[in-house]
């Protein structure tokens, strides 16, 4: 697995996390769909054979390259705090900060099953789709009802969530839900490779497929969701359903060098991934390469310099104004590139910890249509709440309940997002589709994918599989600290703590430095090359 070279095509090309999810959208591709109708299937069946990362309960983000127009368009699939959802209703229940588990962090509505209706419409109107709402469903549909075999990836955070020893969010077997749906009869998790299936769930999705969106966000299963919410004290409401949607927006933009880089609006932190880019373009990476301490120490300064303004500015633009041309604009990269030292690590406040249990995939046509695509449900199991087979989010916990801070909780507001899809163009079109998980990973991650493959040539899979730093902390770790992949060179580790960078040495392979697929397009021959990171599951597939 390890040392592998990436996936080459002439046609279509899919990557992602899961195996029968690539496949799926594969199918799609093969007998003539386009890039976003794959998409779909690749999404709605990693919705089901991924559980632990993201469902229907949760948000997308969409960056889609229409090849005849030559232009990318973002579709923000996130979903909106409920009409009840107040600082007051969880400072009034005896709240100091909105709960990580249960019903009170299922505050916001989940966007993804729009996401997908809406990309569908797309598909039809702008690329000429044929593909039935519902055909593209199906796949889903089968694994949730047939079953599917359980992932080590499933299995790990299944077995990471109960019992005593699952920490401050963990004991997720005391949710009535969660118990039924991911245990065993006995308690116990789920094994590598045993059959899973998830029955409530293959009936909910097949009365989607039916009857597309308004049954899950106008029909009696809104309503069932909501009232399962209720009786557990939640607080999104069925008119609250009934009144999401989705929103398109222009993609954000920047030069990298000979690039032009798209990336998602706020509420997302694709500004971060960008700031950095744009820091990091200051600096001769060609020339220092990938195996030295150089090229570390700036990835990790450069997200420093990021973090600061996402931390204090990022938040929904339709409550709180974000000066996106201010932050990304060349002068303000160079005052952030200038408080860079590169001799020594800066100390920063730790920022603010985030979940990042989330899938990425990407997808390329024949006709040269692209999807990058990244869907979520925040934490692992996200609220831990099952409704209808449902797992449904918890991403409205990372709003706060003090009223002068940018991302404070207010009816009908969405909260930030760690989540960010990418893409890179070179003469309007795509040459590398890329994304990850990892909450505070993503940027970084970005970064390095863009950068092994972009400005130092590297195999798209090769890229994907080299060493990985992630600079952050995570829920109940009061510091941030660099946790370097063991795979590092041992130069690069001593020169990085002589800089005074809090370095900490983890897993060979570690899965906390997230999930990262992509795609390049050989500008030459038009040849896809795609990867998946041996850290997940994932299979890149083309024909």
């Amino acid at each position: 697995m390890h040392g592998a070279r990436s996936v080459m095509a002439p046609g279509g090309l899919v990557t992602s996390p899961h195996s029968l999810a690539t496949a799926a959208g594969l199918r799609i591709l093969q007998r003539g769909g386009n890039a976003v109708e794959a998409a779909i299937a690749a999404a709605a069946t990693i919705a089901v054979v991924y559980p632990h990362m993201n469902s229907l309960g949760g948000d997308n983000f969409w960056l889609i390259y229409n090849a005849r127009e030559r232009r990318v368009r973002a579709l923000l699939a996130c979903g909106t705090a409920g009409a009840a959802c107040t600082i007051d209703a969880y400072r009034g229940g005896g709240h100091a900060e909105i709960p990580r588990r249960g019903p009170l962090a299922a505050n916001t509505v989940p966007g993804a099953v729009d996401g997908w209706w809406e990309a569908h419409g797309y598909a039809r109107t702008s690329l000429g789709g044929r593909e039935p709402f519902g055909a593209l469903l199906a796949d889903a549909v089968h694994y949730a009802g047939s079953g599917f075999p359980v992932t080590p990836s499933q299995e790990t955070w299944t077995r990471k969530n109960i019992g005593p020893n699952s920490g401050r969010f963990g004991h997720l077997e005391t949710l009535d839900g969660f118990r039924r749906t991911f245990l065993r009869p006995d308690g116990s998790a789920f094994a590598r490779g045993d059959r899973f299936a998830m029955p409530d769930l293959a009936r909910t999705l097949a009365e989607v497929a039916r009857d597309g969106r308004d049954a899950f966000y106008r029909g009696p299963l809104a309503g069932r969701i909501c009232a399962a919410l209720k009786g557990g004290g939640g607080l999104l409401s069925e008119r609250d359903f009934a009144e999401y949607r989705s929103r398109w927006a222009e993609p954000l933009s920047i030069r990298y060098r000979g690039w032009t880089v798209c990336n998602t609006p706020p509420p997302t932190q694709g500004l971060t991934s960008l700031q950095i880019l744009n820091i990091i373009e200051r600096y001769p990476i060609a020339e220092w390469g990938d195996q030295s301490a150089a090229y570390y120490h700036l990835m990790v300064e450069a997200a420093k310099q990021a973090f600061i303004d996402r931390d204090a500015r990022i938040a929904d633009p339709e409550f709180h104004s974000v000066a996106v041309d201010d932050l990304l604009s060349k002068s303000h990269a160079g005052v952030q590139a200038e408080a860079i030292d590169l001799d020594r690590a800066q100390v920063h406040p730790a920022p603010q910890p985030s979940g990042g249990d989330t899938v990425w995939l990407g997808v390329i046509d024949a006709a040269g249509n692209a999807v990058s695509l990244i869907q979520s449900i925040y934490f692992d199991f996200g609220s831990a709440v099952v409704a209808e087979g449902v797992v449904l989010q918890n991403r409205g916990s990372a709003f706060s309940l003090d009223p002068a801070h940018p991302n404070a909780l207010a009816p009908g507001k969405r909260p930030f997002h760690t989540l960010n899809p990418a893409m890179a163009l070179r003469d309007q079109m795509p040459e590398l589709i890329y994304g990850t998980m990892g909450g505070e990973g993503q940027p970084q991650t970005q970064a390095a994918v863009l950068t092994r493959v972009l400005d130092l040539g590297m195999d798209v899979q090769a890229a994907i599989d080299a060493p990985r730093w992630l600079y952050g902390r995570t829920w109940g770790e009061p510091t941030a600290t660099l946790s370097l992949e063991s795979r590092v060179p041992s130069h690069i580790i001593a020169d990085l703590g002589r800089r005074r960078h809090d370095v900490q040495v983890v897993g060979a392979w570690d899965d906390r430095m997230g999930h990262a697929q992509a795609i390049w397009i050989d500008p030459r021959t038009g040849i896809r090359c795609g990867g998946a990171d041996p850290r997940g599951d994932g299979l890149a597939a083309g024909y």
